[in-house]
């Protein structure tokens, strides 16, 4: 395995999070706030390590084999989220190491849990910094989600290869060209929901950051009462658009805006059917609870569904407090996630899909046991090893859920909040269940091991587990 190769990329990954430092370093200058010396000086600090480590191995190639990619993207994941904390470590905040990364890491992998208070009265700065890791975060997300994971032949991601009759590492022929339309894709997105967000009132602040924890599904806010600061309705249906336009694939929206028509998908549909049944059942029981107008709850119902689906984990206010029944349509929620290709997190909708196709089938043969079946997904017949990936995918995906949930419980969490926080931080959620981490609480009186572990969980989760642990399987190592 060349590490070199592995190094050098890494040097510029640090390199790009120093220039990113200096954004918020800037805004808290302008603000007459003191962290500007702490951005100021982690930026030169992480610049210069990067600048040494490039000229150390200048003239290696970017890993382009299959182990040293998934090297580097683990190794990424972990050098950013400990060097994006060393702001939150030394600024006035006062909190220790394992906050420090466990908020970064939320904000890379744009899981949105946090273990700070007071964000009303924060400096820009740091508000800004939070919102900035999940920007890049979501970028990173769908560019790894595009690229490695098809090429890992598991979990079914290899299907879109299927699905689109070309290479997964390079749907457009060439990698630059897609690189462009991705990040003007992006870009554009983030603009669009930016302005709109001042259209309906937000200062231009508050529009910046929500803009960019908007499209990356993310969910870091400015206000301890994360949206339920906000009023009106247009700035709730807003969010809504573009968290909602945010869960659909990337690649898809592109090809669809180059051929300007939208061709259906399966993912998209099972989404919208889900936060559509979501919605209307939270409603239903939100409204013998609440003392609102109907149009009002039902567009909670909608923002809190969708946040919960697209993985952004917003709250417009405590959904819990609304009983059993809405609490468990929320938990239930958590595990679903948007589509593959997307910045949200989750189990993620086309596995949905197939699982629940092998189960029909399935029951169809028990009645025709001599039936020939053919399972497909977008009019394209599934191959064996695809469903295999599928449901390696969701054992994988229930042993770590199972495994993290017991050993918070052995740190000393209750029950509810054990499951809670497993299942959020393994499906980049954000807010959990229960008074403790709920949408009305947060993740700072949890033990520093949870914090640690939960922090590893959130990473794993956007690696799609495989590409975390195939770093502990001998076999990975052998030549």
């Amino acid at each position: 395995m060349n590490y070199r190769a592995i190094a050098l990329p890494i040097g510029r990954l640090l390199i790009l999070i120093s220039l990113m430092m200096f954004i918020p370093a800037i805004v808290d200058l302008v603000a007459s706030d003191v962290d500007w010396q702490v951005f100021l000086v982690s930026s030169l600090a992480l610049g210069t390590t990067g600048l040494l480590v490039n000229l150390a191995f200048h003239g290696q190639k970017f890993p382009h084999r299959f182990r040293e990619s998934i090297v580097f993207v683990n190794a990424a994941w972990v050098v950013f989220s400990l060097a994006g904390a060393i702001p939150f470590y030394f600024s006035d905040l006062d909190i220790g190491i394992a906050d420090a990364v466990f908020e970064t890491a939320s904000g890379l992998t744009t899981t949105g849990s946090t273990v700070l208070t007071g964000l009303d009265e924060m400096p820009p700065g740091i508000l800004l910094w939070r919102a900035l890791l999940q920007w890049i975060g979501g970028i990173g997300i769908v560019a790894v989600g595009i690229w490695l994971f098809p090429g890992l032949r598991i979990g079914g991601s290899q299907l879109f290869v299927l699905e689109s009759s070309e290479h997964a590492t390079k749907p457009y022929g060439r990698t630059w060209p897609f690189v462009y339309r991705l990040l003007a894709l992006y870009g554009g997105l983030s603009a669009a929901c930016l302005l709109l967000y001042l259209f309906c009132g937000m200062t231009l602040f508050n529009a910046v950051v929500h803009a960019m924890t908007t499209v990356s599904t993310g969910g870091f806010s400015t206000s301890d009462q994360s949206f339920g600061q906000f009023h009106g309705i247009a700035v709730y249906w807003v969010s809504i658009v573009f968290m909602l336009l945010s869960s659909v694939p990337f690649l898809y929206l592109l090809r669809s805006m180059e051929r300007r028509r939208f061709k259906r998908d399966i993912q998209i549909i099972l989404m919208l059917s889900i936060v559509t049944a979501g919605a209307l059942g939270v409603f239903y029981f939100e409204r013998y609870a609440a003392h609102d107008t109907p149009f009002h709850m039902f567009t909670l119902a909608v923002f809190n569904v969708v946040s919960v689906v697209s993985t952004t984990g917003y709250a417009a206010d405590d959904y819990l407090k609304f009983g059993p029944a809405v609490i468990t349509v929320f938990f239930i929620l958590t595990f679903f996630g948007g589509c593959s290709g997307s910045t949200s997190g989750g189990f993620k909708m086309f596995r949905i899909a197939i699982v629940w196709n092998v189960v029909i089938s399935g029951m169809r043969r028990l009645v025709h046991p001599h039936r020939v079946s053919i399972l497909r997904f977008q009019g394209n017949p599934v191959p064996d090893s695809v469903v295999e990936g599928v449901f390696v995918f969701a054992v994988l995906y229930a042993g770590t859920y199972a495994a993290f949930s017991l050993a918070y419980l052995f740190l000393g969490l209750d029950l509810m909040t054990a499951l809670s926080a497993s299942i959020t931080a393994l499906a980049n959620v954000g807010p959990g269940i229960g008074d403790t981490i709920g949408p009305s609480g947060t993740f700072q009186i949890l033990p520093d091991p949870a914090k640690w572990l939960l922090a590893i969980e959130m990473i794993l989760g956007r690696l799609e587990i495989l590409a975390g642990i195939l770093l502990v399987t001998p076999d990975f190592w052998l030549d």
